[in-house]
């Protein structure tokens, strides 16, 4: 996970637009008046679980370094935290505690996974698809 180990992100804007896009997106579709339908039949927790594994996940590949970790994590539970408070305000959501702690565990679990070769999924994403022909010849 040190930022020695693997070499910055050559597209960080690209990554990190699309993650500010997956935090509006959990943001909308927790405060929304109507609901995401989806085609499948899921738990309502595990949406929470994979929905902030996926932003913790996504933004721990982009800010690498053990701080950043422990700010994004803090920001991530933070988030899930007011959001469920903000349902209960709302009058059409409902306030749940079991909300939170799935939030929580799915930003724990991406945490925990970024110290194994998931980390650089960006990174593989990167060479894989991005590298052009005249990276390849060298």
């Amino acid at each position: 996970m040190s930022p020695s180990i693997k070499p910055p992100l050559k597209y960080k804007l690209l990554w990190l637009s699309i993650g500010y896009l997956m935090v509006v997106f959990v943001v909308y579709s927790s405060l929304s008046t109507s609901e995401v339908v989806l085609e499948i039949s899921v738990s309502d927790k595990l949406l929470h679980v994979l929905g902030y594994f996926g932003l913790m996940g996504w933004f721990i590949q982009i800010y690498r370094s053990r701080r950043a970790g422990f700010l994004l994590a803090a920001l991530f539970i933070s988030t899930g935290v007011a959001l469920e408070f903000l349902q209960g305000l709302g009058g059409v959501r409902y306030f749940e505690l079991a909300d939170m702690l799935a939030n929580t565990l799915g930003v724990l679990l991406a945490w925990v996974l970024s110290y194994t070769p998931l980390a650089g999924i960006l990174l593989w994403f990167e060479r894989s698809l991005f590298t052009n022909q005249s990276d390849t010849a060298a």
